[in-house]
C-alpha cells in the first residue's frame, strides 16, 4: 500500500469520472469493488479507508425509476401497435429489465460514493459541524 497520492481528485468532474469508473474518489487509480457491489476495506493504490462510504439505496432507487420508465413506456407502446401474446412480452421485457437494473447499478454506486467522498458528506453533519441533529 502507497502514500496519498501526489495529485489527488480535486474536481468535480475528476470525482463523477472516477465514481463512474469504479474508481477510489481520492485517487482515481484502484478499485472501489472486490465483488458486484461489495466494496473494499480500503484502496488499494492510495490507502483511502471505503468505511465512510454508505450510499445505501440511492442508486438503486435512481435506476428503478429511469428503468420503470423505459421498461413499461416500451410494453406499453409494444402493446398498443402490435397487441402480441403475454409470452412475447416475457421475452422481450424480462432481458431488457435486467440488463436497464443491473447494468447501470455498479457505476451508479461508485458515483454516489465518490460524490460522498468529494462533498465529505457523513452522518450527522450539517454546515461543518460534528454536532448531530437535534442535540444542543
Amino acid at each position: 500500500m502507497s502514500a496519498v497520492p501526489e495529485q489527488p481528485i480535486t474536481t468535480l468532474s475528476g470525482a463523477i469520472r472516477a465514481g463512474l469508473s469504479c474508481r477510489c474518489p481520492r485517487c482515481g487509480k484502484g478499485r472501489l469493488f472486490e465483488g458486484f457491489l461489495t466494496l473494499r476495506p480500503r484502496c488499494e493504490s492510495c490507502g483511502l479507508d471505503y468505511g465512510f462510504a454508505d450510499s445505501g439505496d440511492g442508486p438503486a432507487v435512481f435506476i428503478m425509476f429511469f428503468a420503470g420508465f423505459i421498461v413499461v413506456g416500451a410494453a406499453l407502446v409494444t402493446e398498443a401497435v402490435y397487441h402480441p401474446p403475454y409470452w412475447v412480452h416475457a421475452v422481450l421485457w424480462l432481458p431488457l429489465i435486467l440488463i436497464v437494473t443491473l447494468g447501470p447499478l455498479r457505476p451508479m454506486k461508485g458515483l454516489m460514493i465518490a460524490l460522498q467522498h468529494y462533498h465529505k458528506a457523513e452522518e450527522h453533519r450539517i454546515d461543518g459541524t460534528d454536532t448531530p441533529t437535534g442535540t444542543p
